[in-house]
């Protein structure tokens, strides 16, 4: 009996690790465009909260950001500043959703609202989740999330998410 409270213990620790990550870092974005073949690179710095606050500011190119204050999404991304309500735009709320779950380790949600199946891969210090759309991709949605976690602490180091027309961004985090 004590053997199995134990494992549960450790169980729960390591889950309660890859809950709420909270995040002050830089970081790198790779965007690929399959059709084309154009790669193009970004840097700048990510605030996360661990809630629903979630800031982008790009330092290369400067003035871009990408900001998630609540409901509200506003961005500067590519000379075009958009700002929206995810409540009353379905594909922003499935963005939004899929972002700040992946970002604090609520990748079973993110699943979920994808509609998507999940493989997890452990290795070297680190955890991977792989999440795959099962069939069709909804609109705002994502046809496949690779998410990489350190394992000593949950926090992600790496987010790479396809989107159903093939363009394919990776997010590298300090």
């Amino acid at each position: 009996m004590k053997r199995i409270t134990l494992i549960i213990i450790a169980v729960l620790l390591s889950a309660a690790a890859f809950a709420q990550q909270k995040y002050d870092t830089d970081f790198k974005q790779t965007k690929v465009m399959k059709v084309s073949g154009k790669t193009t690179e970004k840097t700048g710095h990510l605030r996360f909260d661990g809630n629903d606050h979630l800031s982008m500011t790009y330092s290369k190119p400067e003035g871009e950001y990408f900001i998630i204050e609540g409901n509200i999404v506003k961005m500067n991304l590519d000379g075009k500043q958009t700002e929206l309500d995810a409540e009353k735009v379905k594909m922003v709320k499935l963005q939004r959703a899929t972002l700040l779950n992946c970002l604090s380790g609520n990748w079973e949600q993110a699943a979920i609202d994808n509609n998507a199946e999940t493989t997890i891969t452990e290795g070297k210090g680190v955890k991977t989740i792989s999440i795959n759309a099962k069939g069709k991709v909804q609109k705002g949605g994502y046809k496949s999330v690779e998410l990489t976690y350190r394992q000593s602490d949950g926090g992600m180091i790496k987010m790479v998410l396809e989107e159903a027309n093939g363009i394919i961004n990776t997010y590298e985090i300090k």
